[in-house]
């Protein structure tokens, strides 16, 4: 049999786009989107419109998702006690607003490694006996450009829209969580970037009611306002709903 590249890339590509469109939709608005700098682009997904979308990015996600596993393998291994799946084999997360908001966490750490006993250390270690020393764990992985930005600044500052994340997950997730642990992996070399973020009622009160503003909108039929009215501004540039979004005006 004759093997081409192209044939089988084109194959590829037009069977994964078609799985792709197959899948279940979100019927709530995520907390992993509510931070996002386009309100407009939040309210699209809420109102579940398709995003223009390449198989390209379709795999990336996907690659995605199997390295945060990876990730809390390599944490179980160092000695993280993470859990991720509730007794009915559930993944951890919360819904509110009669389930018009929700989310899902990459897990939970019940205990962290003996080795981090530090009394002078941020972090908590030893077997969870009450809410307080629960800890959230979120995973992301990063381009090499993206990862460096966010060891150098912060998540707070290079990524706000994971920053909202943590902080809507921790003020809606049971057992009252004031801290996350946020694990970033560079998918270009491999390191990790650990960040401990701490809880932030202020933050978590202005993004539920953006959430709210959102579905509030939404209800009335009424379209919020684009980031920019410049079509040619980099973030409507890059963005899977910009033909969506300008038709709208």
């Amino acid at each position: 049999m004759k093997i081409d590249n192209q044939s089988i890339n084109e194959l590829l590509d037009q069977r994964l786009l078609q799985w792709h469109a197959m899948q279940d939709k979100r019927k709530y608005l995520g907390a992993s989107m509510i931070g996002d700098e386009c309100i407009r682009k939040v309210q699209l997904q809420y109102l579940g419109k398709d995003p223009m979308i390449t198989a390209k990015q379709v795999r990336t996600f996907d690659i995605g998702h199997h390295l945060e596993d990876l990730v809390i393998h390599w944490l179980r291994i160092a000695g993280f006690y993470v859990v991720t799946r509730d007794e009915d084999g559930k993944q951890f997360g919360f819904s509110t607003a009669d389930g018009k908001i929700a989310g899902h966490v990459d897990g939970i750490i019940q205990a962290f490694p003996k080795e981090l006993l530090d009394p002078t250390s941020r972090w908590p270690a030893g077997r969870a006996t009450n809410g307080c020393r629960l800890s959230l764990l979120e995973v992301k992985t990063m381009s090499n450009k993206s990862w460096n930005d966010t060891a150098k600044r912060g998540v707070l500052v290079s990524k706000p829209i994971y920053y909202v994340q943590t902080q809507l997950y921790m003020a809606y997730m049971p057992g009252e969580m004031q801290q996350c642990l946020f694990v970033a992996l560079n998918k270009d070399t491999s390191e990790l970037y650990f960040e401990m973020i701490a809880f932030d009622a202020e933050t978590a009160q202005k993004y539920s009611d953006r959430a709210a503003q959102i579905i509030k909108a939404s209800e009335n039929n009424e379209l919020l306002p684009c980031v920019s009215n410049d079509p040619s501004f980099y973030l409507c540039k890059m963005c899977g709903f910009k033909g969506q979004c300008r038709g709208s005006n």
